[in-house]
């Protein structure tokens, strides 16, 4: 499962520059990114050899859906995506890379739920292997969406979550995006799950679960919920 993440400005120019796309001239860090809002993406472009940049609202409308308005389809499942109607059509033809810098997840410890940060151990920028679709409106207008691929969690997240996005490197990312790679068995090695040793994970102040909230604060270790509830989160990870 993956539901908010985080995009440093920094991370985001890296990706676009390995993907030979030219940045766009502002782009702010988001420290708390969640479903149902738009998301920068990398695609190949239509009837091109070449990637672009596009924002497309996380949570994916399949273009044969009815209506727009139905539960929003925020992950898709590595196991069953290839056969999934929501899904297989897009892991064939229209697949993107998420950048990213980093993921939230929450353990849930009685009533209370614990919030980690996970990122790489180099602290180096990555991105989620996605699925985008088009939605046509019946008064023509159209909605681009997107979604995450999430597998089986490593050893590092199972004491934690039962789900963890599927994470892409830079030497991974154009066969990804590659359209002559189409079936589900030449996909399927991309979708694995990073080893444990080439991830860490942080816990982090309880800020972060405020959808609403944004920024640095974001990141502010667990130790900061033990300050004083009117002085915010005023430490962070150095990421």
């Amino acid at each position: 499962m993956c539901t908010r993440y985080v995009l440093r400005e920094q991370h985001y120019r890296d990706i676009l520059a390995r993907l030979g796309i030219a940045a766009p001239a502002e782009y702010a860090s988001r420290y708390n990114i969640a479903p149902n809002t738009a998301i920068p993406v990398v695609r190949r472009a239509v009837l091109s050899t070449k990637n672009e940049s596009a924002l497309l609202r996380w949570g994916l409308v399949p273009s044969w859906a009815k209506t727009a308005d139905g539960p929003p389809l925020v992950n898709a499942r590595a196991d069953t995506v290839a056969v999934k109607p929501s899904f297989r059509d897009a892991l064939r033809t229209r697949r993107c890379v998420i950048p990213a810098s980093g993921f939230y997840e929450w353990e849930t410890i009685g009533r209370t739920k614990k919030p980690w940060l996970f990122r790489l151990n180099d602290d180096s920028p990555f991105g989620f292997a996605g699925l985008w679709d088009t939605w046509h409106a019946p008064d023509g207008t159209t909605r681009e969406t997107c979604a995450f691929i999430t597998g089986e969690p490593n050893e590092l997240m199972r004491p934690i979550h039962n789900r963890m996005p599927v994470i892409l490197t830079a030497a991974t990312f154009e066969a990804w995006l590659d359209p002559a790679i189409s079936e589900p068995a030449q996909l399927a090695p991309l979708l694995g799950i990073p080893p444990a040793d080439t991830v860490t994970t942080f816990a982090v102040s309880t800020y972060v679960s405020n959808v609403r909230h944004e920024g640095p604060g974001c990141l502010a270790p667990a130790s900061a919920d033990h300050a004083a509830a009117d002085s915010g989160p005023q430490l962070s990870l150095g990421f």
